[in-house]
């Protein structure tokens, strides 16, 4: 693996008690301005069918740089700084290699 093969990543969500509809809506508004990132192939946001309060984003990036690039957008540095209040742990991030 290099640092141009494209980077696949499971990133999950596990909401604070009450919080899940929260979590969501901001993970949602997420999606457009991330799925128009130069890179950004694949961004989808997936509800646990088994536990209400995690969700997940699959995602599929050109290059891990992408991916670096989205982590210092506008939109990223907001969610990651709610996040304490809208989830009860960090976020699990699985990073493959497709």
């Amino acid at each position: 693996m290099t640092d141009t093969d494209p980077l696949a990543m499971v990133v999950e969500f596990r909401a604070a008690p009450g919080r899940a509809d929260d979590l969501r809506a901001a993970l949602l508004d997420l999606v457009a301005p991330t799925r128009a990132e130069d890179g950004c192939l694949r961004y989808d946001l997936h509800d646990d069918r088994e536990d209400p309060d995690r969700l997940a984003f699959y995602e599929v990036w050109a290059a891990p740089d992408a991916h670096a690039a989205h982590d210092r957008t506008d939109h990223v540095l907001a969610i990651v700084a709610a996040l304490p209040e809208l989830t009860v742990e960090p976020p699990r991030v699985l990073r493959l290699h497709p």
